[in-house]
């Protein structure tokens, strides 16, 4: 407790110092000074009223080894350089693509990691003003202007990705709450889209554009009440999490526009939302100053960490510190067909996908994970979490852990199903005394019980990544529209199972504008007494300005904050070519 308190806090006269390294279990993290990115003149960026500096990255198999890239906005500018990572310096002298645009400004950007050659790359921008391009910044050219007229919307981009496994479908969220599916092989007509209603549903509706011929937007989402801040796709490309204004996470199956489950913040909006590499698990931030940590397949909030003083801007998962060991045999009833293999996303860490799945479906043996995420916010902290198992599997019995698979598996019971399980605890809530798990829990070696997709729905998700979402491209609007009708009777049975544990979660979903305090206490909200209460492992200000990015790499972490500086700090004994050069000696080492 000590240790956690002290690694917390960073001692008494140095908290308001930028810490240049840190220590965790894995070993010494450390920021590589010479492999900042930046405005070439490296002059600090008056940040004021201006949109939050973004990061993208993107691979694009360059012979010579070095093929990451890496995009990056301040203010009206839009830089595309090679990123050298640890291997060497920066040479911010010669961008490989440099923008500055007038009127509107850059929000966000996502390249296209299937099209992704030396040659070209296909990067989407979305601007403050509503309109979304699509650039080649390695041929420098500008391919296309969507909602050039802003007829569709007019307010702010929030979010742009390419949807997981297709070559031209991609996502745009907008401050106005709506969402857009755009093709990039469509035009957006010289008119405002007409729509027809295709599905709608508790707090959101889902609209087709009614035209002769086909145009953009392919679909309009209508989500939550204020700005849709952010939306993330689950590894397989088939769910989608959205977090909005009115502090709810809502979770769709993408395909059959399929409300999953929600919930809802503490307090105020949440800002940014990531999903587990085994796409098991959600984690939120926000402006109530809290991660919250909600499970895919109970839909329900398992743990909450408290480590930040200001609104948490961005939370990403590590692929690669996601830790796996194995325990001793055990009797399991599953069959050997249940140990199915993790299924990440295209462009996730393929290391740790085998690394998972070489553990998991060797043998009857259970695994115990122990997942590891970051947040940044705005009182300028990184803050790094651990979510282990006496979080993921409270008090579990023994005898409750043998009647199930372990914790990777993908095709168990569907949720709402445990109540006839042995032991099993059917809100599975923490009582208050037991609410504050130690600061840094370690693997209990129990196997793992009860964690399964939702209903007979989700049993498809070893499929293709992009066998749901290629129908989009392929399917007329009034062919889907139809194929969506025949499948309302089997979509309402799935959502009873996923309910189950509160009957009256839907309806409080419908009453999005009602008091706060009517949610508190619920499912949708617990109180912070009824889940466990992560503490951080670190928590270090590492930036003068509000932290914008977190991505984590294989051998490095990559932050940036809004004055534009995109730092990279280099993992356990991946410091590389850049170690003599790093001034970085000591804990309380200040940026020169």
């Amino acid at each position: 407790m000590l240790l956690s308190k002290m690694a917390a806090e960073g001692g008494g006269k140095e908290m308001n110092e930028i810490k240049t390294q840190f220590t965790t279990r894995e070993g010494l993290y450390k920021l590589l000074t010479h492999s900042e990115y930046s405005r070439p003149n490296r002059v600090p960026f008056n940040s004021q009223g201006s949109n939050p500096v973004r990061v993208s990255f993107v691979n694009v198999n360059d012979q010579s080894g070095n093929g990451d890239r890496l995009c990056f906005n301040v203010g009206r500018e839009l830089y595309f350089y090679i990123y050298k990572g640890v291997r060497k310096a920066a040479d911010l002298s010669k961008p490989i693509d440099k923008r500055i645009y007038k009127g509107t400004q850059p929000t966000c950007h996502d390249f296209n990691h299937l099209t992704a050659t030396a040659e070209s790359v296909s990067l989407l921008v979305g601007f403050s003003a509503g309109q979304v391009q699509l650039i080649d910044p390695i041929k420098k050219e500008t391919s296309k202007l969507f909602n050039e007229e802003r007829l569709i919307d007019k307010s702010r981009v929030t979010c742009v990705k390419w949807v997981p496994g297709s070559e031209s479908l991609f996502l745009v969220a907008h401050s106005s709450g709506n969402m857009y599916l755009y093709n990039v092989e469509h035009t957006c007509g010289t008119t405002v889209p007409h729509y027809q209603l295709l599905k709608q549903g508790e707090s959101f509706a889902v609209h087709t554009c009614k035209s002769k011929s086909t145009r953009n937007p392919l679909l309009k989402w209508t989500v939550g009440e204020g700005a849709l801040n952010e939306f993330a796709f689950s590894p397989d490309g088939k769910f989608l999490a959205c977090v909005s204004q009115d502090g709810f996470l809502r979770v769709f199956n993408f395909d059959s526009v399929e409300l999953h489950g929600t919930m809802k913040s503490y307090f105020g909006g949440l800002l940014c939302v990531c999903w587990s590499p085994d796409g098991k698990y959600i984690v939120t931030g926000g402006e109530d100053d809290l991660v919250t940590v909600w499970s895919f397949v109970d839909c329900r909030v398992i743990a909450r960490g408290h480590g930040h003083k200001s609104w948490v801007s961005v939370v990403a998962f590590d692929p690669y510190t996601t830790s796996v060991e194995e325990s001793d045999p055990m009797e399991f009833s599953g069959s050997d067909e249940d140990f199915q293999d993790l299924h990440f996303g295209r462009d996730r860490a393929n290391s740790t996908q085998s690394r998972l799945s070489k553990r998991n479906s060797t043998d009857s043996r259970p695994v115990s994970v122990t997942y590891r995420f970051g947040s940044v916010g705005q009182d300028t902290q990184l803050c790094l979490w651990d979510l282990t198992e006496d979080i993921l599997f409270p008090h579990q019995p023994l005898s409750r852990a043998r009647t199930h698979t372990n914790v990777m598996n993908a095709t168990s019971p569907p949720a709402g199903s445990g109540g006839t399980n042995p032991g099993s605890n059917g809100n599975s809530i923490t009582t208050p005394g037991n609410s504050v798990p130690p600061p840094l829990p370690r693997s209990n070696s129990l196997p793992h019980s009860a964690v399964s997709n939702a209903g007979s729905k989700s049993s498809v998700m070893d499929g293709a990544i992009a066998s749901g979402v290629s129908k989009f491209a392929t399917l007329s609007l009034h062919d889907r529209k139809e194929r969506h009708h025949e499948k309302d009777h089997k979509r309402n049975h799935s959502m009873g199972h996923i309910s189950s544990k509160s009957s009256d979660k839907l309806n409080l979903v419908t009453k999005t504008k009602t008091d706060p305090a009517k949610t508190l206490g619920t499912p949708l909200c617990p109180r912070m007494e009824d889940v466990p209460l992560l503490e951080p492992l670190i928590c270090k200000k590492i930036a003068h300005e509000r932290l914008t990015v977190l991505i984590f790499l294989e051998d490095c972490i990559v932050t940036a904050c809004q004055e534009g500086f995109i730092c990279t700090w280099a993992r356990p004994g991946k410091v590389g070519l850049l170690s003599s050069q790093n001034q970085a000696n000591s804990p309380s080492g200040t940026v020169v």
